[in-house]
């Protein structure tokens, strides 16, 4: 028997985030929010000392935008078409598209293809998070495993096109795509006049500003192995940085008693099994974040410590299965523990 969970709240990732202001003088009247279902997940945005709702049209449309031209779950759009030409011809693509894709070749290189935006056939293969959730046999993951190769993906930077060497691959943005997105409404929202504001994308958080009273944002790192939205383990404050997160229980579908989560390790084709739970990445840029905290978890703690480490203006939050919290040295003075349970190591 199959039972299938995926989260679809506003705080969606497994280090799931939430917003605490860290002071009562923000009123009710005083900031604006909305919420849409975009990109797979629930988008929020809250905009402080701004009182023209009509930003959230441009904001979203920008995330619609950006769907349209990225996702692997709707027919026609600029992926969908760049996979179905896979092994035939080149296909000329938006700006958004050509910068996300390179930007996500470049993730999956200095991450030594732990992180591989080719992973589309496995991720089909598996559908988790979908009715179409199943677990493959060993025979139709080695089949599918034959189409990932990040550097089988030919980029050309003048004609603004991008060409699948081999038939059959399928590039899948969903480990980057949101945190684009992050970057762009942020980008949108200063064009418009907006000092302060927060916006999150499925957990993926991005701050702009401190908050108006001049404080820092203070964010709630989720406990994941509690059922309940809002169970934090910790807090970390931040000021026009990205929080972006990844881990194994964001998704999983569960057969014959076992859980098999989605993120999935290209080497084996199943589900990884190392000593993480959640990786959550602090950094100046969402896409940064967003397109490199999945190929930390795959690393397992020791290699994305390391890893984490020998990157410039990045900090890290580890939680291991054992609920031991280990962090990377700029965090340390900042993330402070609320949960008992856990402990700092």
């Amino acid at each position: 028997m199959i039972k299938l969970r995926r989260y679809v709240a506003v705080m969606m990732a497994v280090i799931l985030i939430l917003i605490i202001t860290t002071s009562c003088s923000i009123k009710q009247n005083e900031w604006i929010s909305k919420t849409e279902l975009l990109l797979g997940t629930s988008c929020n945005i809250k905009i402080y000392g701004y009182k023209d709702e009509k930003i959230f049209i441009k904001a979203f449309n920008r995330i619609r935008e950006i769907e349209d031209e990225m996702t692997i779950n709707k027919s026609g759009s600029e992926i969908d078409e760049v996979n179905a030409a896979a092994g035939m011809y080149a296909v000329k693509v938006s700006e958004d598209t050509f910068y996300t894709v390179k930007k996500g070749l470049e993730y999956s290189s200095i991450s030594k293809g732990r992180y591989d935006i080719t992973v589309g056939t496995l991720v089909k293969l598996w559908g988790i998070g979908t009715e179409k959730a199943k677990v493959p046999s060993l025979d139709e993951i080695n089949a599918s495993k034959k189409y990932i190769n990040y550097k089988d993906v030919i980029m050309d930077d003048n004609a603004k096109t991008i060409m699948l060497k081999n038939k059959g691959m399928i590039i899948d943005l969903g480990g980057i795509a949101k945190g684009y997105a992050a970057d762009e409404v942020a980008k949108v929202l200063k064009e418009n006049g907006v000092k302060h504001a927060i916006i999150n994308l499925g957990g993926n958080v991005l701050t702009m500003d401190g908050n108006p009273n001049g404080d820092l944002w203070r964010i709630g790192v989720q406990n994941p192995f509690s059922e309940e939205r809002g169970v934090s383990i910790g807090t970390i404050e931040v000021k026009d940085k990205t929080v972006t997160t990844a881990g194994i229980y964001e998704r999983y579908l569960e057969y014959n008693g076992k859980k098999y989560h989605h993120i999935l390790d290209i080497d084996t084709g199943f589900p990884v099994e190392n000593e993480l739970v959640g990786v959550t990445i602090i950094t100046a840029s969402s896409t940064e974040g967003d397109g490199i905290d999945t190929a930390i978890l795959l690393m397992g703690l020791e290699k994305g410590l390391e890893f984490v480490k020998s990157q410039k203006d990045m900090e890290a939050i580890f939680v291991t299965k054992d609920k031991e919290i280990y962090l990377t040295p700029e965090i340390k003075t900042n993330f402070k523990l609320t949960n008992k349970a856990f402990t700092i190591k």
